[in-house]
């Protein structure tokens, strides 16, 4: 299995994760424009530190396994969990921000009535 594949099928059970978890947290999700920037910062500072400590010879990947694509030094594979990160990490806080509101809102529901 390439480090490719291995990173597809870990970005496919999150994009699965994060969408059941807005799901679930009804509307209050994270803002696309949000996540959009996030990940765009992130992959900046991939490309950019992940070039410095492969340049620095701190680790090294085996080359049968890459597709050979590189941004800087780091092979493209390499990006995949940043975007995870940046996917499932705001869909999560989410679905835990409504949970925690939620017995306050029934509260307030029930001194309306």
């Amino acid at each position: 299995m390439t480090y490719l594949q291995l990173s597809a099928c870990f970005l496919a059970a999150t994009v699965v994760i994060a969408i059941a978890l807005g799901l679930m947290a009804r509307g209050r999700g994270p803002r696309p424009a949000a996540v959009a920037l996030t990940i765009a910062v992130l992959l900046a500072l991939t490309a950019v530190f992940d070039t410095v400590m492969i340049g620095s010879g701190l680790f090294h990947y085996a080359d049968q396994h890459l597709v050979g694509i590189r941004i800087g030094l780091a092979p493209i594979e390499d990006f995949a969990y940043p975007l995870a990160g940046a996917l499932l990490l705001p869909a999560l806080w989410a679905l835990l921000r409504r949970r925690r509101s939620a017995p306050a809102d029934a509260g307030r529901e029930e001194e309306a009535a």
